[in-house]
């Protein structure tokens, strides 16, 4: 895990801008705390952070390849590559011969081999650019889920790019402009394939991949999900999960440094950690570590429709079966208030989101097990891929003409959506989010493959699943992946294989729910590793605080804000609905509905936060 940063310009000598570059890359330091490297031509600047996560004695990067003294390409990785070493023993038998046993050195002799070509040969997480100096063209890529980001912005001749947009807005041609899609892009939750939310800024979508030439960048998709008919009964295809399930676990426990579980009790991360403690086993390794967040009022747990149980318990009885060290790391409304948890939690994703305490909560926990390890492993996606968000139960949701997670917000009390309620009417007449998430929403559904003869029940679950694997991961994967980095942790995300990912896909709906519950496949395939009580425990989502003395203080600096006229947020605010929330601090912490009435107040402080400290500048 790294972080990249670079300048391609058909015009422009840069030789002379590696100081812009440095700067770029600077602001990626915490993603790759262990070196810094830089490679400059005329045409093109690459910088790259390195974190040691494999490999210590690897060639730095950017790893450059020359022949009769010249260089012929240059490469920098941020993420993983799975199948490296089946690589290397291919490239090696073709000829080619390796320097050290890093993975960028292996994505530039694949590059050197198959051209473009080569990122479908990669198995892994991966954001990767090499420059190809005999054509003088760049490739960007990013991986078929989507674990690794990367941003660039086109210019008049070429192209800035980096990991996070912060070292595209550290270029002094970038400015930190939002606009009306930007902010309609922040405020839906869409998570929009390729969108960038600041003005001229893109992302590399999943599965793509983007050629810059002296023409300007051209992006191709080298991979996406396909249809096919399922043939394989129920035995064989919870047999066939359970396989690629372990496949990918045991590919993302291979690290040179202290690696850990991210557990929460529940079927998903209980299921990675009880595999990822056998294989360890297995191989005679020391036991695992893991952790898990709890707040510190959790004896008084009230449960609702969203949050049935606590999770300590649970996580408790995993811990004791698998016999791994284990922390509970305790959270209290001071860590969730902490201005400089806050700033740091804002920082990290660049963007504001409506998972105010969510996001600090995290960061917390995240911190804490930064402590001890540099590589956690969760549970993260699986609800996406086997069918078990709650809106997939939910038929209303399901008939909803936009995403079912902005339906459910609708449902759950929100007007206009996620953390947008409290904006000024005017503002939001203009912003028109629901439509946005509609005209965004039927995109989707075109790139949705089917097979034919499905009956309407499968059509539509299948088009509902995939906007769990692609839409809704683009907004999932992001929140926990920058968040980690900001701290120099690495997380790995087993459920996110994309080899496991399209098997399951094609798996009928009426497969994926055979037992009348959600994620069946999935309980089914983990039925001998885990205790009974976490197989048939509900579904629980992330923990939130229960603790009114929060709602309290949300409540309490929502009217400082709504009264504040100097505010950087001012003219957004409708300060009558504001004045109005912050009467009831109860209704922020209790009862199913409570969940997207916090996201309005919150949204509000990071949008208030993120136009004082960060230099945005909104053009509405």
């Amino acid at each position: 895990m790294s972080g990249i940063a670079g300048w391609v310009d058909h015009r422009r000598d840069l030789t002379r801008e590696r100081a812009t570059v440095r700067a770029m890359t600077a602001t990626l330091a915490c993603r790759g705390p262990d070196g810094e490297g830089l490679w400059a031509t005329e045409r093109a600047v690459l910088g790259h952070r390195r974190q040691i996560v494999l490999a210590p004695d690897a060639l730095p990067e950017p790893v450059a390849f020359a022949a009769d003294g010249r260089t012929v390409a240059v490469a920098a990785l941020d993420g993983e590559i799975y199948n490296a070493e089946q690589l290397r023993r291919e490239l090696e038998s073709s000829g080619h011969r390796f320097r050290g046993r890093g993975h960028a050195e292996v994505v530039l002799a694949a590059y050197l081999r198959w051209g473009a070509d080569c990122v479908r040969h990669l198995v892994g997480i991966f954001g990767l650019a090499v420059w190809d100096h005999r054509s003088q063209e760049l490739l960007l890529a990013r991986d078929r889920l989507g674990n690794k980001p990367m941003f660039y912005h086109p210019t008049a001749d070429g192209v800035i790019f980096g990991s996070e947009r912060k070292a595209v807005l550290a270029h002094p041609l970038v400015e930190p402009v939002v606009d009306m899609d930007g902010l309609r892009e922040i405020l839906s939750y869409a998570g929009t394939p390729g969108h960038g939310v600041f003005r001229g800024m893109h992302q590399v979508r999943p599965g793509h991949l983007v050629k810059v030439t002296n023409e300007g960048p051209r992006e191709h998709r080298y991979w996406a999900l396909e249809a096919h008919e399922h043939t394989d009964d129920l035995d064989t295809t919870v047999r066939t999960v359970r396989e690629l399930l372990d496949q990918a676990v045991s590919e993302q426990l291979d690290a040179d440094v202290p690696l850990c579980m991210m557990l929460s009790g529940g079927l998903d991360s209980s299921g990675v950690t009880a595999l990822a403690a056998r294989t360890l086993r297995e191989r005679g390794a020391a036991p695992l570590r893991t952790f898990t967040a709890s707040f510190r009022q959790e004896a008084e747990f009230r449960a609702d429709e969203v949050w049935s149980t606590p999770d300590a318990p649970y996580a408790r009885e995993l811990v004791e079966r698998v016999g791994a060290e284990h922390t509970d790391v305790v959270l209290g409304t001071e860590d969730l208030l902490d201005p400089v948890v806050k700033a740091n939690a804002l920082r990290a994703k660049d963007v504001p989101s409506p998972l105010g305490n969510m996001n600090t909560s995290l960061y917390v926990l995240l911190r804490a097990i930064k402590e001890h390890a540099d590589v956690a492993v969760l549970g993260d996606a699986a609800d996406g891929v086997f069918g078990g968000t709650m809106w997939m139960s939910m038929p209303p949701l399901l008939e909803a003409k936009t995403f079912p997670w902005t339906a459910m917000a609708h449902w759950s009390g929100g007007r206009h959506g996620m953390g947008t309620d409290l904006l000024e009417p005017g503002l939001l007449g203009k912003l028109d989010v629901p439509g946005y998430c509609s005209d965004r929403y039927q995109e989707a559904m075109r790139r949705v493959p089917h097979v034919p003869g499905q009956s309407a029940e499968e059509h539509r679950m299948r088009e509902i699943w995939y906007l769990n694997v692609t839409s809704w991961l683009e907004t999932l994967l992001p929140h926990s992946e920058s968040m980690a980095q900001s701290l120099g942790l690495a997380l790995r995300l087993p459920y996110c294989d994309h080899r496991l990912v399209q098997y399951v896909f094609n798996a009928p709906w009426s497969m994926k729910g055979f037992d009348g519950r959600e994620k069946s496949l999935l309980r089914a395939a983990l039925a001998d590793v885990l205790p009974e009580s976490i197989l048939q425990r509900r579904k629980s989502p992330y923990p939130v605080t229960q603790d009114v003395a929060y709602a309290r203080a949300l409540c309490d600096g929502l009217r400082r804000l709504a009264a504040d006229r100097d505010a950087p947020a001012a003219g957004l605010i409708d300060t009558e609905a504001a004045r109005t929330f912050a009467e009831d601090p109860e209704a922020l912490v209790t009862g199913p509905r409570s969940w997207v009435a916090r996201t309005h107040v919150e949204m509000l402080f990071q949008l208030n936060a993120w136009l004082d400290g960060y230099g945005v500048r909104l053009d509405l």
